[in-house]
């Protein structure tokens, strides 16, 4: 089994666009355009079993629109598992995150860099506090080093503020900072994923950030449409890791977290 647990979709009218909009921002060439059929194209080449889904309101009024286009695409694809959105200036968050989570998106994925807040602002406080008590995960896009509001120190404090907080530091934990995640986040209760990175990471930095955070915290994710699931894979393969090291990584644990233990697919 394989869960992908980092990939952005959009609506087919604004994939092209947005996918454009992400190459610029990364200043790479995209892979494809986000939409949904892509993803699963992708993925079925090494065999992707579920893919967790999100996209990111840049602006609170898409706040809304955006989680219903995930429930939608989610009611329609049995593979994805759905992480629906919020913005610190979206005032009814409360019964929004209640909406979604009885609707059964699973987490929330925010990009502090897209969305221009930092991570760790009093003003989401509240916002996290709510989601720990609906026991939902928060993928969080991690660290870029332009950029002040995502870094893994800003993490780190809202784990220190938010201890019963699931949260998810993706590119393992600090992208094109991870001297930085290893400083503030490695080993702290908090899960990386593997997106993003492994193109960059030397296999042998990869496997120490593996080992000393633990094996049992780490998620195997494409970041797609960035990156082709192939690939990644490759990448991925690549580390000197055990085959249950593998299992873990690959789908173990992205079941545990999500309380999806005893799917079999």
């Amino acid at each position: 089994m394989i869960i992908d647990f980092h990939a952005h979709i959009y609506p087919a009218k604004i994939a092209d666009k947005a996918s454009n909009t992400i190459g610029e921002f990364y200043h790479i060439q995209m892979k494809y355009n986000g939409s949904p059929e892509n993803l699963l194209a992708s993925g079925r080449r090494i065999g992707v079993n579920y893919y967790i889904v999100h996209s990111t309101a840049t602006a609170p009024h898409q706040v809304e629109s955006i989680n219903n286009y995930i429930i939608g695409e989610v009611s329609e694809h049995p593979e994805f598992i759905g992480f629906g959105t919020i913005h610190p200036e979206y005032e009814n968050y409360e019964n929004e995150l209640i909406r979604i989570y009885s609707a059964g998106l699973k987490g929330i994925k925010l990009h502090p860099d897209f969305q221009k807040f930092p991570i760790d602002e009093r003003e989401m406080d509240d916002i996290y506090e709510v989601i720990a008590g609906l026991g939902m995960p928060v993928l969080v896009h991690a660290g870029d080093f332009r950029y002040d509001y995502s870094g893994p120190k800003r993490i780190a404090h809202v784990l220190e503020k938010h201890p019963t907080l699931k949260v998810v530091a993706a590119h393992f934990g600090g992208y094109t900072q991870w001297d930085e995640s290893e400083k503030y986040l490695v080993g702290k209760n908090v899960w990386f994923d593997t997106s993003s990175s492994l193109w960059k990471l030397e296999p042998a930095y990869a496997e120490k950030l593996i080992h000393n955070h633990g094996v049992e915290k780490m998620l195997f994710g494409v970041d797609y449409p960035m990156w082709d699931h192939k690939e990644e894979l490759e990448r991925f393969n690549k580390l000197n890791l055990t085959q249950e090291e593998r299992d873990a990584i690959l789908y173990k644990n992205a079941l545990k977290l999500l309380g999806m233990e005893n799917t079999e697919k």
